[in-house]
């Protein structure tokens, strides 16, 4: 839901309480601004505290982060930041031992005296005698200071024209009139009292009034602020003279082509041409599946003529086991996969297996297609018993999942209890944080101690929001310890004396025997009345679960939490609802960023209301049909990947070379970790190892590769997957992965031993071609016109090279340098080209016959996933003849494609 649509339907809700009519809001007069109100001397009016005098110390940076709004306030004086508690920030101002205000002599007033300088103040001049500014706060001062009571009405909404700036050229100005509206019906020009800011200073610029000026070509957003406010205004400049009605016709297949092309044709980007076979083969394998299609499979999908094999080829891919091998890591990182912060687990079994029954579960899931908001379900909901599952029965099933000779699989289980027994992840604000990131996509760690800068939220929104969270527990759940120490008693174990790993170990060691060993649980426990009276004891290691508690969904209703039996069924239902403006919309801005690097909301964590989509049309469409397929995300990847837009080229037009949010043509981006590990692997392996990999997931870093932050880093493969950014798993955020390039990876991929040994060793691609019979054809006529034809290209290459040299030669008037140069051309022109010396490279006597040709095209198969051109083989061969050494010509030749950014770049 956009946030216009969400507060037309806020203010629908409000008005049916309040008893306002919607069209008696609709049609209300615009009050005057406040700066042309109290322009004069003589004006009487009294302002509002809500309304005028907080938004004005808003405006002037008093209850700013660097001021008096920073957690330790300034000079003795705290203000909520950004005005968001009022009732506190009064009480500030007008009580203690130093009030701000005055009401008896208003000129006293250090509110008044400190800004103006009167009297010495650290934040400087902040307000002007004989302003507007001045007469609002001596005003309200005057009036008696009054606070905000049951009178004042809500804040619903602000409206800000215009909605949209489309500039025609540099140092075009434009006005923004910002309107709020009240729950009482009231509308008032606020614009004097908004805050602005811009997303991008290089398209556009605003200053304190409103007034934005053109700064440059391209799209951004400005951002107006204003109470609980916060309104994106997309300003765009035309990038060429093909915007509007002179954009040419383009193909738009697809809705999503359609939208796409529609944000285009304002901005005047024209698309870059369709991507060849060999780069869409290329892109879709290693973003769908992670993996780097092999040279079998290159050479086939460039040889089909038919004119479906793209949509073909997609299918295919989504049916792979490295589809959901990669998509689970990737759900893996969103919901905190980490080993290092699963050893808390009381049931000694190690984190590792944990983190991969975590893995499993997901990938599971993917695999079976099961719609996203089930999966989801089966997250939020968990719970360690099954229906009707006594604590014997949960304890003998999980054992079973632990013994050396396993009953089961956690991965069957409906929940994944793990996500919530993690190290870091007990305490309701940690949870609901948590929660935000994987599942919303909001940042809401700000409103943890104030308002949220960017965004609606506010320390009030989150401490009601956090309630969800805390009744689930993990530990022993009510009436089971008897039952627990039975079991340690029958198994012999001494629980009094071992501790820790000690206990840790020895219930392993029962497990191994196929005994039953007792398990902690997840569980909710029951709401209990208890006497009003007597106040809650927040010191019990459990507190008491009160009924009649409420929580709040964010941007939504107050639910009675106190009378279910398990609150977060509530959160569950309100993802699920069609009104929900996060839940689908995130994951579907995910999946987008996945093939193309970056999301519609950029960053993919970031929905928040200072951070519009690039294409609000675009993720509203993709939205509302993900809802409409009933979360189905194979659809979503289907449809993504089968959109013009995914397949245009990476090559830029004078239009689009500077754009990376508009998706007029793909961006290439370096391969994530994982993938590049993989690709490195594959591009080195043997062929029947490479074929293995294509349908077992066993040793692939895209499957179920542990992340522990306990010792990232270590061992051979976590040291390449620490280089190139692996996720660290560490706090949801997606800035737990990096996908920046680095001095190290480069080091690793041209140094590293492991790198040399991919190449170099034994059964590796290089060991299996110079191993392998091949027959020498050099004798058969095909082969001697190949070789010269070959000769006489390198050649042509070298003469036209040399010719270029002259040139540059005599136009720089270098006459000794074109003497040497020209007599060089005269003896290459005269001497007849050696086809054997060029192309065919002196063989060891112990090496087999080498088809040169096709070693060069297979290394660029399965390394570039194209052939090479004619200048690239040409080249090819003649380093094999400079080195006369077949074994190092094909090391070489490999390690030289690996170190290529083509290589390590999707594209």
């Amino acid at each position: 839901m956009t946030q216009n649509r969400w507060n037309r339907w806020m203010l629908f809700s409000i008005a049916l309480v309040g008893g306002t009519s919607v069209s008696s809001v609709a049609v209300a007069d615009d009050a005057a601004r406040i700066d042309q109100r109290f322009s004069v001397e003589s004006v009487e009016e009294t302002p509002d505290f809500r309304q005028h005098v907080v938004p004005l110390m808003g405006k002037m940076g008093c209850n700013g982060r660097a001021c008096h709004g920073s957690f330790q306030g300034r000079g003795g004086f705290r203000l909520s930041l950004f005005g968001y508690d009022f009732k506190a920030d009064h009480e500030a101002l007008t009580q203690g031992d130093t009030p701000r205000v005055n009401t008896a002599n208003v000129a006293e007033s250090l509110m008044l005296q400190k800004p103006l300088q009167v009297i010495p103040h650290e934040g400087g001049t902040r307000l002007k005698a004989g302003t507007w500014q001045e007469r609002v706060l001596t005003r309200w001062i005057a009036a008696g200071a009054k606070p905000i009571d049951g009178k004042t009405p809500e804040f619903v909404r602000l409206e800000v024209t215009p909605d949209e700036i489309v500039a025609k050229q540099r140092g075009e100005t434009f006005v923004l009139k910002a309107v709020a509206v009240w729950s009482n019906g009231a509308r008032e020009d606020v614009t004097p009292l908004c805050r602005f800011q811009t997303n991008n200073d290089q398209i556009a610029s605003v200053d304190d009034t409103g007034l934005v000026t053109s700064a440059g070509p391209g799209d951004s957003h400005v951002v107006v602020y204003y109470d609980n406010g916060v309104v994106p205004v997309p300003v765009l400049q035309p990038v060429s003279d093909k915007f509007g009605p002179n954009y040419p016709k383009v193909p738009t297949p697809t809705k999503i082509d359609e939208l796409v092309v529609q944000k285009l044709s304002k901005l005047g980007m024209l698309q870059s041409d369709l991507c060849t076979d060999a780069d869409f083969l290329r892109r879709v394998s290693l973003d769908m599946t992670g993996t780097l299609p092999p040279a079998a499979e290159v050479e086939a999908f460039l040889a089909d003529t038919t004119v479906d094999k793209r949509a073909r080829k997609i299918d295919e891919l989504l049916e792979r086991p490295a589809y959901a091998a990669w998509w689970a890591t990737k759900f893996a990182d969103w919901t905190g996969n980490n080993a290092g912060k699963l050893n808390n687990n009381r049931a000694g079994v190690a984190a590792n297996t944990l983190s991969s029954d975590w893995y499993e579960w997901l990938q599971t899931r993917v695999e079976k297609n099961v719609p996203y908001d089930q999966i989801a379900e089966g997250i939020i909901l968990a719970v360690s018993r099954q229906d009707d599952e006594t604590y014997a029965q949960y304890c003998e099933r999980m054992s079973g999942y632990y013994q050396k000779e396993a009953k089961g699989r956690f991965a069957d289980q409906p929940s994944l209890t793990h996500y919530w027994i993690r190290r870091e992840f007990t305490k309701p604000e940690e949870r609901a944080l948590g929660f935000a990131y994987t599942f919303l996509g909001v940042r809401i760690q700000c409103a943890q101690c104030h308002k949220h800068p960017f965004d609606q939220w506010t320390k009030d929104d989150f401490d009601r929001f956090k309630e969800f969270f805390a009744r689930a527990q993990y530990g022993n759940s009510p009436g089971t310890k008897d039952e627990e120490k039975a079991m340690f008693e029958k198994a012999g174990i001494d629980t009094k004396n071992l501790k820790g790993n000690d206990l840790g170990k020895a219930i392993r060691e029962h497990l191994n025997k196929g005994e039953t060993m007792p398990f902690a649980e997840l569980f909710v426990p029951q709401p209990q009345r208890v006497n009003p009276k007597r106040p809650v004891d927040p010191n019990k290691k459990r507190p008491q679960v009160v009924s009649g508690r409420t929580a709040k969904v964010l941007g939504g209703e107050e639910v009675k939490i106190g009378e279910m039996s398990d609150p977060r069924e509530a959160l569950m239902d309100w993802l699920r609802d069609d009104s929900n403006p996060y839940f689908a919309r995130s994951i579907v801005n995910r999946i987008w960023a996945g093939y193309f690097n970056v999301g519609i909301v950029e960053p993919v964590d970031d929905l928040s209301l200072a951070n519009p989509p690039s294409n609000e049309a675009l993720l509203d469409y993709l939205t509302t049909e993900f809802r409409n397929q009933k979360f189905d995300m194979k659809w979503l990847h289907r449809t993504i990947a089968n959109s013009r837009t995914y397949q245009l080229s990476w090559h830029p037009n004078s239009t689009n070379e500077f754009d990376d949010r508009n998706f007029a043509r793909a961006v290439p981006h370096r391969l994530p970790a994982e993938v590049a590990y993989d690709a490195l692997q594959l591009a080195t392996m043997s062929d029947a190892d490479a074929a293995k990999w294509q349908v077992s997931m066993d040793g692939r870093s895209i499957g179920n590769t542990i992340v522990d932050s306990r010792a990232n880093g270590r061992g051979r493969s976590n040291y390449a997957l620490t280089v190139f950014g692996r996720s660290i798993r560490d706090s949801n955020c997606e800035c737990d992965r990096s996908s920046e390039s680095s001095l190290l990876q480069t080091v690793y991929l041209q140094n590293d031993a492991e790198v040399l040994s991919m190449i170099n060793g034994k059964g590796r691609w290089v060991d299996q071609i110079l191993k392998k019979d091949v027959p020498d054809r050099s004798a058969k006529p095909g082969n001697v016109e190949m070789k010269e034809r070959q000769a006489r290209r390198v050649a042509e290459l070298d003469l036209a090279r040399l010719k270029q040299r002259l040139a540059a030669a005599e136009k720089k008037g270098r006459t000794d340098v074109v003497a040497a140069l020209q007599k060089e051309l005269a003896e290459r022109t005269e001497t007849p080209v050696d086809a054997a010396a060029v192309v065919a490279p002196k063989v060891a006597p112990e090496e087999p016959g080498a088809d040169l040709p096709t070693i060069i095209r297979q290394a660029y198969l399965r390394t570039l996933s194209r052939l090479p051109t004619e200048a690239e083989s040409v080249r090819a061969a003649r380093y094999y003849a400079e080195t006369g050494d077949v074994t190092r010509g094909t090391r070489d030749l490999l390690w030289a494609l690996v170190n290529t950014k083509e290589f390590v770049v999707n594209h």
